[in-house]
């Protein structure tokens, strides 16, 4: 597994140089819609299947057209265009399986607003927290002929989510340094305050 700063491969749109866009605009509007529309389809099309069919097997076949599409739209377009992030795996000669994820060095310069960032990040996190609600909700109801369904949605958008939190911060060394960090400093405020109270 590598994490690297994409100087040798080139992501989409940065031939774009030439464009300059500004921080707040959306600069993809296509791919910021596509972002969310099949993510967001799947999950309606889950929740109105009794009402809108009573065949389980066409309701099953759509969704998963759908997260399929998802994943790899998330995964091909809109992670690098929205927001300068790329993931993918490579065998080498000796048929070794690589994890490789990039990410841009500099986002101004090949067009990522913080408009769409947050319509990229929101989608990602969002989303796999229904289908998580949706397992437990299939699993407590016993209508366990969804719960294929159910888990292909969460295994499916939550391996874009795991894929672009590494691309983002970096490798399993960097994840967990953040966390200790991020707790080192927790326990350092909450010592603080109480050296503060009188």
């Amino acid at each position: 597994m590598r994490r690297q700063d994409s100087q040798d491969a080139p992501l989409f749109g940065e031939d774009d140089d030439n464009i300059k866009a500004t921080k707040s605009k959306i600069r993809h509007p296509l791919a910021s819609f596509f972002h969310l529309f099949f993510r967001a389809s799947a999950i309606l099309v889950y929740l109105l299947c009794d009402i809108l069919s009573s065949r389980f097997i066409a309701c099953m076949v759509t969704i998963i057209l759908l997260l399929s599409c998802d994943f790899w739209t998330v995964k091909n377009v809109s992670g690098r265009l929205l927001v300068g992030l790329r993931w993918w795996n490579h065998v080498d000669e000796d048929g070794k399986s690589h994890w490789v994820f990039e990410s841009r060095k500099t986002h101004s310069l090949n067009g990522t607003s913080s408009a769409e960032s947050r319509i990229f990040w929101l989608g990602l996190i969002v989303c796999p927290v229904f289908w998580v609600i949706f397992v437990f909700s299939t699993v407590f109801s016993l209508k366990l002929k969804w719960l294929a369904v159910v888990i292909m949605g969460l295994v499916l958008q939550w391996a874009n989510l795991y894929g672009y939190v590494r691309c983002k911060v970096g490798g399993k060394s960097d994840l967990r340094n953040m966390a200790k960090n991020y707790l080192g400093v927790q326990f350092l405020k909450q010592a603080m305050k109480k050296t503060e109270a009188p």
